[in-house]
């Protein structure tokens, strides 16, 4: 059976937006639940930078419809270190903060790495081996966001693939557009918008990536996110990409 594509964009709060995306005079605290109403995901990353209260995330989950889902960052405490393998209390942190109140709601978690990260196999690998396959009963799963050539490595993608981790496809003019092996979902990150297409991407490359997510589709659930790039343009270009999809 096919998995379920999911569209989003970075959170939801973002001044540009309001009058544009968001209606005129919508309320601040409304404006999850529009995202909600409009969109099938959203990358939360206030996560990446310090925790957030259980409640916090109850509250997010009651804002939106069933089906939506959130993918959530994990904490630069976790990934931006030297020695990986010595991040288990971090990752114990990230996971026990109250994710779980996410409930079905609950998307992939995003480990992002700094860009001046090189790939070591050993430190890596004992890295993915403190990744939790649940946190409360809720099962996780993991997609690995690498930004160096030297993750572009079947040794990578052979570490990943055995943890059951997604390797993030980026489209981003400097980092490397890595195609992991099918571990039942996949994460597309689509970060280069351009301001003066009404999309953000031309139809043409709005087709592109809607092709592209039906194909992975078929192995399991996708997880599509335009982020950075023009961020004024990323709910329209989501928005096109549903639309696609119909």
């Amino acid at each position: 059976m096919a998995g379920r594509i999911r569209v989003g964009i970075g959170g939801w709060v973002y001044e540009p937006w309001r009058g544009t995306f968001y209606p005129q005079g919508l309320r601040q605290k409304d404006e999850l639940a529009y995202v909600g109403e409009h969109l099938t995901a959203t990358e939360i990353n206030a996560t990446y930078y310090s925790s957030q209260k259980p409640a916090t995330f109850a509250g997010w989950a009651k804002a939106v419809p069933d089906g939506f889902q959130f993918a959530v960052k994990a904490s630069r405490y976790c990934t931006n270190r030297r020695v990986l393998a010595e991040a288990g209390d971090s990752i114990a942190k990230f996971t026990g903060q109250g994710i779980a109140e996410l409930g079905d709601r609950l998307g992939p978690i995003l480990w992002q790495f700094m860009a001046t990260k090189t790939f070591d196999p050993d430190d890596f690998g004992a890295f993915l081996k403190l990744l939790p396959a649940s946190v409360d009963g809720v099962p996780l799963r993991h997609a690995l966001e690498v930004r160096h050539d030297s993750f572009d490595d079947p040794a990578f993608l052979a570490l990943a693939r055995d943890a059951g981790a997604a390797v993030v496809f980026a489209d981003h003019a400097e980092y490397p557009a890595i195609a992991g092996h099918d571990v039942g979902f996949s994460y597309m990150r689509l970060m280069q918008t351009q301001a003066d297409e009404p999309t953000g991407y031309a139809a043409a490359d709005i087709r592109r990536w809607t092709d592209r997510a039906k194909t992975q589709a078929k192995a399991g659930d996708v997880f599509s996110f335009f982020i950075s790039g023009a961020k004024e343009r990323n709910p329209a270009a989501a928005q096109a990409m549903i639309v696609a999809l119909e």
